[in-house]
């Protein structure tokens, strides 16, 4: 690249930059005025809660079991050294609560939920598929968009408790090998330092990330160009742009959370 090149690709990527901010926020806008229109696609919401969700259960009950196996065995040698190892089971509940669960559904989401938005609005884009829906009268926004982004903010809540319980079990088969503790005791001492608060911001936080999943896979699939390239490139920007607005959220929900503790 010449030398005298260099400023007008800076300045064309920040007009792009710019540009895309405000397709997105208009993506964003349109999805409310959409979201109030008729018809409602009830049927469709349903159906793909249930592909979403069918879709990373098993991820998550893994990931989650083992996040609370392994969060348990490494906490548990440094509550030795202060005499704290009771405290085991309320530690790791509040961390699991808190900012675990969210944090593992979203992101595990993100990877396979919001890339395959993203693949499957793009090749209906690509192959024109979209476009034949609007000539044949059907709002394709709404049914596609609408719906897909309504499902991924009902069900990470779900996925996120779930994890929560999973996680909580992994903790509990460690802690009863080692302790031989009891299921009632472990989770009594589990939930003792829990509170509505802790339950509140994590529903908060779930629900964030699943609007921030779906919003952007949906957006980088409604617009996808340039062919089966342009596909690949919808799922893979919606996957690294989803986990990177996950972080801001997560920094931004925690700040507000701790002024009300």
């Amino acid at each position: 690249m010449q030398q005298n090149e260099r400023p007008y690709v800076i300045s064309k990527r920040i007009d792009g930059l710019f540009i895309g901010l405000k397709n997105g926020f208009d993506f964003f806008i349109r999805f409310f005025r959409e979201l109030f229109s008729n018809p409602f696609e009830f049927k469709e919401i349903v159906r793909q809660c249930y592909r979403i969700g069918l879709q990373s259960l098993l991820l998550i009950s893994m990931t989650g079991f083992i996040t609370g196996m392994v969060f348990t065995k490494q906490s548990r040698p440094s509550l030795l050294d202060f005499g704290a190892e009771s405290w085991l089971p309320s530690l790791v509940a509040i961390a699991i609560v808190r900012a675990l669960a969210p944090l593992i559904t979203s992101l595990i989401s993100a990877g396979k939920v919001g890339s395959s938005i993203g693949a499957e609005l793009g090749s209906m884009r690509v192959t024109e598929q979209i476009d034949a829906m609007e000539v044949s009268a059907v709002n394709p926004f709404s049914f596609l968009v609408v719906t897909r982004i309504i499902a991924t903010t009902i069900t990470i809540p779900i996925l996120s408790f779930y994890c929560a319980f999973v996680a909580l079990m992994g903790s509990f088969l460690d802690v009863s090998l080692n302790e031989n503790t009891n299921l009632i005791a472990f989770f009594e001492d589990a939930f003792e330092q829990i509170t509505f608060l802790d339950i509140n911001s994590a529903l908060v936080k779930a629900i964030f990330y699943g609007f921030t999943i779906g919003m952007v896979g949906a957006y980088q699939g409604y617009n996808a160009t340039n062919g089966t390239q342009g596909v690949g490139k919808a799922a893979n920007t919606a996957v690294v742009t989803s986990m990177f607005l996950i972080f801001l959220e997560e920094v931004f929900i925690v700040q507000i959370t701790n002024w009300f503790r």
